[in-house]
C-alpha cells in the first residue's frame, strides 16, 4: 500500500514536474521582484494569453488525432492582413482599397476566419483523403499561404485601423479585455465541442486508433476535414485579435505561434501521441508558457536566452508525454 501511494506521488510529479517548476520560478520571481504581483501585470498576462489560447485550441484538435499543425502562424498573418485590409480608416492615406468603405468589425473577423478555414479545408482534404502526413500537408499549406499573403499584401504592413477595431484590443467589459472575453468564448464552445457533440468524440476516438474507429463506423475523413478546417478559423480570428491589440498587421503577424501553441498544449497534457487532451490542457500550457516568459523577464534573464529556456521546456515536456505512452504499452 506504502509502494502504491509512493508511486503514484512519483508518477504525479513526473508527470506535473514541468508545470511545478514553473509555478515555483513564479513565485521566486514575485518574491524577488517588484510590481510582479500587481493587477497590471495579470492584465498584461491575461492579454497575452487570449489569442495564444485561441490558436492553441485549435492545433489542440489536431494533435488529439495525432496530427499537428505547422500553418497556424501564416494563416494567423493573413486572418491578420484580411482584417487590416477591411478595417482600415478613409482618411489613411496607405489605404488598402482606397473607395471602400470599413466593414463592421464583427463581419470582417467572420470573413478573416471563413478565408482561412478555406484553406484548413483544403488542408484536411489532403491530409484525409490522400493520406499525406499532417506534418507535409500543413508545411505546404504553410508556405502557399506565406507566398499568397505576400503578393496580397505586397508585403506592405497595414495600419490606420478604425477605432472600433483598435478598440477590440484596448476596450474592458467588467474590468476585462474584449479580448479576453473572446477567448473565453471560444474555449467555452470549444469545450463543448470536445465534451458534447458526436464531433468530439470522433475525435478522441480517430486519436486513439483511427483503424479501429473506422471499423466502428466514425466518418474519419469528414472528421479530420472539419478538425483542420475549424483550427484555421480560430487561426483567423487570432489574427484578427492580434491585429487589434498591435494596431497593425503585416505576413509576419504570427510568425512562429503555432510552435508555442503545440508546445502549450503537449505542457498541459495533450497527447503528442493522440487521444488525449482537454480543453483547460491548451488552458493550462498557455499559461505555464506566459508566466514563464514574464517571470524570466523579471528577473532580467536575456531576451535571447529566453529561447533557450523554452526550448529545453518544450524537450523535457514531449519527453515526459512519450514516456506516458511507451509505459501505457
Amino acid at each position: 500500500m506504502e509502494k502504491t501511494k509512493q508511486k503514484q506521488i512519483t508518477d504525479f510529479l513526473i508527470n506535473n514536474g514541468v508545470i511545478i517548476v514553473m509555478f515555483i520560478l513564479v513565485i521566486v520571481a514575485g518574491l524577488t521582484t517588484q510590481n510582479f504581483f500587481t493587477l497590471n501585470n495579470l492584465n498584461n498576462l491575461l492579454n497575452n494569453m487570449s489569442f495564444r489560447l485561441v490558436i492553441a485550441l485549435g492545433i489542440a484538435g489536431c494533435v488529439i488525432t495525432a496530427g499537428c499543425d505547422l500553418s497556424a502562424g501564416r494563416l494567423i498573418g493573413l486572418g491578420g492582413c484580411i482584417s487590416g485590409v477591411l478595417l482600415q480608416r478613409m482618411d489613411y492615406s496607405g489605404k488598402f482599397f482606397p473607395d471602400m468603405q470599413p466593414l463592421n468589425v464583427f463581419l470582417a473577423a467572420l470573413v478573416a476566419m471563413l478565408i482561412c478555414a478555406v484553406f484548413g479545408t483544403i488542408t484536411g482534404f489532403f491530409i484525409a483523403y490522400l493520406s499525406v502526413p499532417p506534418f507535409i500537408a500543413t508545411l505546404a499549406t504553410m508556405e502557399i499561404v506565406y507566398g499568397l499573403n505576400m503578393l496580397f499584401t505586397n508585403a506592405t504592413p497595414l495600419g490606420g485601423f478604425t477605432t472600433e477595431y483598435t478598440n477590440v484590443g484596448s476596450g474592458k467589459f467588467l474590468g476585462l479585455s474584449y479580448l479576453v472575453w473572446i477567448a473565453l468564448v471560444i474555449a467555452a464552445i470549444t469545450w463543448f465541442i470536445f465534451n458534447m457533440t458526436r464531433h468530439g468524440k470522433y475525435m478522441y476516438a480517430i486519436g486513439g486508433n483511427p483503424q479501429a474507429a473506422e471499423v466502428a463506423g466514425v466518418p474519419v475523413k469528414l472528421t479530420l476535414i472539419l478538425i483542420y478546417m475549424k483550427a484555421a478559423a480560430m487561426y483567423g480570428l487570432a489574427g484578427f485579435m492580434l491585429g487589434a491589440k498591435s494596431g497593425g498587421a503585416s505576413v509576419q503577424l504570427g510568425y512562429g505561434y503555432e510552435m508555442e501553441a503545440i508546445a502549450a498544449c503537449t505542457i498541459g497534457g495533450v497527447s503528442v501521441t493522440g487521444g488525449r487532451g482537454k480543453v483547460s490542457s491548451a488552458f493550462v500550457g498557455v499559461a505555464v508558457f506566459e508566466l514563464l516568459k514574464i517571470a524570466l523577464q523579471y528577473m532580467g534573464v536575456n531576451a535571447n536566452a529566453q529561447y533557450i529556456a523554452i526550448g529545453i521546456v518544450i524537450f523535457v515536456a514531449i519527453s515526459l508525454d512519450i514516456r506516458k505512452y511507451v509505459a501505457k504499452k
